[in-house]
């Protein structure tokens, strides 16, 4: 009986233990609590304080209690951010909500096919995507993923966070329908833009060569006729010794390359007409609406895709990457060429992604391009216009990465994924976000105090995001029907002309009427595009002297603007924002 007793005791506790464990887990007061502030210190530096983190994550957990146990399933693609999402926000949100998630992360290549064979198929490979704002247009005419604002005023209302603040973001409207409704929410977006090397353009030495040989100040390139001769300048001129070049591009057959020309190089050229987020009557895909409808990208149905514009930003294009870029690039896609711009010889890239320079070799202490502090020695500024550019149009690209519900993720399963989604753009996460990946989402975080404390570790692009010009680089936008099929005429023309077997004419040529093939052959839920009859070119141009498409342009005059003096400026647009 002595020896019986201590046993039946033990056994006791332990059934005690078991039932406080089953029956309070995921309470509030329970383990959960430790949990919560457990990733509220975690999650620092944030724009909220440790006390409103609590309060945002306790939300989550409340939220979640009737779906503990389902497993969330999301795809996006291969860029830091995602992979941040992947390792440590879905473990910090399984840990919260007891709601597990498995993030695929692939390559932009391989997601799109993805998720509309989705919606075309009807068949359920993912709950949740993220998915570029490139696409709005296909979505918004499919009517075949959830209406967000709709969702959150009915039936996800219980599930919407009451802290997620939708003003706070930035370029909302690049997930919005025509009508404004919210398809697809930010999760993480990123500019192209003028990248150069601020420490060789401020030289003394450097900046007398170029006043000598072309008669005006080395600086920041305004349009593309100055950006031609600084390429030129750097190609030829040896710094300290060394063999650099005036330019940096990529140029591989791929479907990189087509969103080389889709993200978006002729909105830079100018072939669109003026209007934000894109061009109306045209946009820079060279896409003429009327009444939301797309009715043709050819010239001689009112579109740009081959006109004067298109024609002169295909070229340049080509003649740039060959005569000033380093050889290996035409062998380099997207991925390759990111990071590259560290290494050491490359003076100015016209049109890079400033996510790729989160990458460590662009702040590493003693690299190439940096100085022995990590500080940059490169800049960003706004991308050069070409001939065709006017006042009041779109600047350049600027990607969306962008959470996305497909119709056939329904009930307790949209609901668990609506609570992924909303988590990782949550205010207590973004600001940690933003520093691993660099693609900033929220106004709140680009005002930070932290970012303003950091600032000259990131080369402008603070300064950037804090103006209001960024407003003017944007996604392909609404007007775009099929971006999946449409975008994958780009690449295997323009790579045939790359090569020289047909002209940038012929190519566009191509472009343009496979682009209408493919508007004419859809059938579409909404705004199904509906094609004008032909025209000659004569009665477009004629028509529209001013408008796309274009007439043919002179080369004007080179521009080239001060550094200092444009961060004045940003720095003023601030200022006038009332911010």
């Amino acid at each position: 009986m002595k020896k019986t007793f201590p046993c039946i005791f033990l056994i006791m506790i332990i059934l005690v233990l078991v039932f406080s464990l089953v029956f309070t887990r995921g309470k509030p007061g329970s383990h959960i609590s430790g949990t919560v502030e457990k990733w509220a210190e975690i999650f620092d530096p944030c724009v909220l304080s440790y006390e409103e983190r609590l309060l945002e994550l306790q939300w989550f957990n409340a939220a979640a209690q009737n779906l503990q146990g389902i497993t969330v399933t999301s795809m996006a693609e291969n860029i830091e951010t995602h992979y941040y999402e992947s390792r440590v926000l879905a473990r910090a949100f399984e840990d919260i909500t007891g709601i597990r998630v498995i993030q695929t992360i692939v390559p932009e290549g391989d997601l799109v096919p993805k998720i509309t064979a989705q919606i075309d198929q009807d068949i359920g490979y993912f709950d949740i995507y993220v998915n570029d704002a490139d696409l709005i247009g296909y979505h918004l005419r499919t009517k075949a993923v959830v209406n967000l604002t709709e969702y959150m005023q009915g039936e996800g209302a219980p599930y919407t966070n009451p802290y997620l603040d939708l003003d706070d973001f930035l370029n909302l409207e690049f997930g919005q329908d025509y009508d404004g409704n919210l398809l697809q929410l930010p999760d993480q977006q990123f500019a192209n833009l003028y990248w150069f090397r601020h420490d060789w353009f401020s030289r003394s030495d450097i900046k007398k060569l170029f006043q000598e040989k072309y008669g005006y100040e080395l600086g920041v390139p305004v349009n593309w006729a100055a950006y031609e001769d600084i390429a030129q300048f750097f190609t030829e001129t040896r710094i300290d010794g060394k063999k650099v070049y005036g330019h940096f591009d990529y140029g591989k057959p791929s479907p990189s390359l087509g969103w080389r020309f889709t993200d978006a190089w002729f909105s830079i050229a100018g072939v669109g007409d003026k209007g934000l987020p894109n061009g109306l009557p045209v946009d820079e895909w060279g896409i003429r609406v009327r009444n939301r409808i797309p009715v043709g990208s050819s010239v001689t149905r009112g579109g740009a895709a081959n006109g004067p514009a298109a024609v002169y930003a295909l070229t340049k294009y080509i003649e740039w990457m060959k005569n000033y870029a380093p050889p290996e690039a035409m062998q380099w896609e997207w991925h390759d060429a990111g990071p590259l711009c560290a290494r050491g010889d490359i003076a100015q890239h016209i049109f890079q992604y400033i996510t790729w320079l989160s990458d460590p070799q662009f702040h590493t202490p003693g690299s190439p391009v940096c100085d022995k502090f990590g500080k940059p020695l490169w800049r960003v500024a706004p991308t050069p216009h070409g001939r065709y550019w006017d006042e009041g149009m779109k600047v350049g690209y600027q990607d969306a990465g962008s959470w996305t519900i497909p119709i056939n993720t329904t009930g307790d399963q949209r609901a668990a994924a609506w609570l992924w989604a909303q988590f990782c753009v949550s205010k207590t996460v973004d600001l940690k976000k933003f520093i691993v990946g660099g693609t900033p989402i929220r106004k709140s975080t680009i005002f930070s105090d932290h970012l303003t404390k950091n600032i000259s570790d990131y080369g402008g692009i603070i300064e950037f995001y804090r103006s209001s010009d960024q407003i003017k680089w944007t996604g392909s936008g609404r007007n775009v029907p099929h971006y999946p099929r449409m975008s994958e005429v780009w690449w295997k023309n323009i790579a045939q002309a790359i090569t020289g077997d047909i002209t940038p004419q012929e190519a566009l040529d191509m472009v343009a009427l496979q682009q209408d093939e493919i508007m004419r052959s859809l059938s579409m839920a909404v705004y199904s595009p509906v094609l004008d009859p032909e025209m000659t070119h004569e009665d477009h141009f004629s028509d529209h002297p001013t408008l796309s498409p274009k007439s043919p342009r002179d080369k004007p005059a080179p521009v080239t603007m001060d550094y200092e003096v444009l961060l004045k400026k940003w720095k003023q647009s601030i200022s006038n924002s009332g911010r």
